[in-house]
């Protein structure tokens, strides 16, 4: 809800909204209308699980161990849920300690194999995101038809995820301005309006 008032959605209108927050930890997906959450769906596969999925597959593939924070720069720099963009990034130099020699190395990383490493936490995303669709009344997916789904949270920056979870639903998939404040903007405006938010803050 937060992240809906934060991406600018009235949400006291009776008309349906798809919000997925992926966040840090989960990704949280709501059907919104009339100041409520209609359905809600959430799962432990967000931005953390991405970053392990990356440290994972270097270890796997390239047998080099990398840690959290070179892990977390990886899914900033060559990050993609789709192993075709449109505006691929370079490839990404990454330094780790060689698992068999214990010596440090240094590897190159494109965005097409970080796609691959993220796939199948993508696809429980998916999923979810399908899952809550099915749940969701009638009047109301004729609504989400119209306006499509909104991705709020710093998973929703991953380069192609809003193009693949479209072509998923057939949905049209926007991702909020500065996804990364928006939960923290829509908390504000709500404590700033709690009259018409009481709602939220109980």
């Amino acid at each position: 809800m937060a992240a809906a008032i934060g991406i600018g959605i009235d949400v006291e209108e009776p008309m349906g909204n798809m919000i997925i927050d992926i966040g840090g930890g989960t990704s949280e997906i709501a059907v919104i209308a009339l100041g409520g959450i209609v359905c809600d769906k959430s799962i432990r596969v967000a931005g953390d699980e991405f970053t392990s999925d990356i440290e994972d597959y270097l270890r796997r593939q390239h047998n080099i161990l990398i840690g959290e924070r070179t892990a977390e720069r990886i899914k900033i720099e060559v990050g993609a849920a789709l192993p075709e963009l449109d505006d691929p990034p370079e490839d990404y130099a990454v330094h780790g300690r060689d698992l068999m020699t214990g010596i440090p190395k240094e590897i190159h990383v494109s965005y097409v194999e970080i796609s691959h490493a993220l796939d199948k936490s993508i696809s429980k995303i998916e999923e979810a995101i399908l899952s809550a669709l099915e749940m969701t009344p009638p009047e109301l997916s004729a609504d989400i038809y119209k306006t499509g789904i909104y991705l709020a949270g710093g998973g929703s920056m991953l380069r192609g995820l809003d193009k693949r979870i479209s072509m998923k639903t057939k949905l049209p998939v926007h991702v909020a301005e500065d996804p990364l404040r928006a939960v923290a903007r829509g908390t504000g405006i709500a404590l700033k309006n709690a009259d018409n938010f009481n709602f939220l803050i109980k």
